[in-house]
């Protein structure tokens, strides 16, 4: 299947096997809205069965990442809905971030400026993340009177930073710098503004050439195995990687080796 670029809530180009996608309103910092919250979603499930993109690119835009749910879009019309619109809402935003962990590719967040709320959890979200000084990133729920637990992030985040400094950014909502950001482990680096796209790219590059289907079932078992024992995972683990042994691209790494070549991965 080919991913499809013609998106309506937000940008999305394929090229060379990378998908990259930016959340369209520079002008807002980038809110997310009902339709772009269920186009991500869609987009993110329909990944999983793409063959022309191996890695995506989640980029900044205008200078910020996203400032999460439109205040005047989501938030106010969420203060007049029923407990059964409410609960259809908040299980369709975590949908995304099952979305995004179940797609089958690695995911890069590239982060600018401002990154809150929905914004900090499709962050959280993604595989790896590259800011820039300029980044802050915010779980802002408990300054809206919600509670830090939203898409997941009691779940993941103490998985990224620990369970402490997890629970200190969910209490208090205050911002993480990227200086935190980078000794927490949250980000995998920090790059200047002017090189934050191209620093990106090239990750997502040298992913993307890798092996494709062992990098799958890499993402695949990274989330599998939050709830295995370790027993489980050595067996999850050894059914896994015998089934990439009798990928191609495990006999092309082979020849390339006996060959003294560098192994060429074409993804099956």
């Amino acid at each position: 299947m080919t991913m499809r670029t013609d998106v309506k809530h937000f940008l999305c180009k394929i090229e060379d096997g990378i998908a990259t996608i930016a959340l369209d309103r520079p002008e807002r910092k980038n809110p997310l809205t009902f339709d772009s919250y269920a186009e991500l979603r869609d987009w993110f499930r329909d990944l999983v069965y793409a063959d022309d993109v191996n890695a995506v690119v989640f980029a900044s835009n205008g200078g910020n990442f996203s400032s999460g749910g439109d205040v005047h879009d989501i938030i106010g019309p969420l203060t007049k809905m029923s407990m059964k619109e409410l609960l259809a809402f908040t299980r369709m935003t975590g949908d995304l971030v099952k979305a995004i962990v179940n797609c089958g590719k690695p995911v890069i967040a590239a982060i600018d400026g401002v990154c809150v709320g929905a914004g900090a959890i499709i962050a959280m979200a993604s595989d790896l993340r590259i800011a820039t000084p300029e980044a802050k990133c915010a779980f802002l729920f408990t300054r809206v009177g919600l509670a830090g637990c939203d898409m997941g992030a009691c779940a993941i985040l103490p998985r990224i930073i620990g369970q402490g400094r997890a629970a200190e950014l969910l209490y208090t909502g205050r911002s993480m710098n990227a200086e935190e950001g980078a000794n927490w482990g949250f980000y995998n680096s920090v790059v200047a503004a002017d090189e934050l796209d191209t620093a990106a790219q090239n990750m997502a590059a040298r992913i993307a050439a890798g092996p494709n289907f062992g990098n799958m079932m890499t993402k695949t078992m990274l989330a599998q195995e939050w709830s295995m024992s370790i027993e489980q995972a050595i067996e999850a683990e050894a059914q896994a990687q015998a089934i990439c042994m009798q990928t191609a691209d495990f006999e092309r790494a082979f020849n390339a080796f006996v060959a003294k070549e560098k192994p060429v991965f074409e993804g099956n």
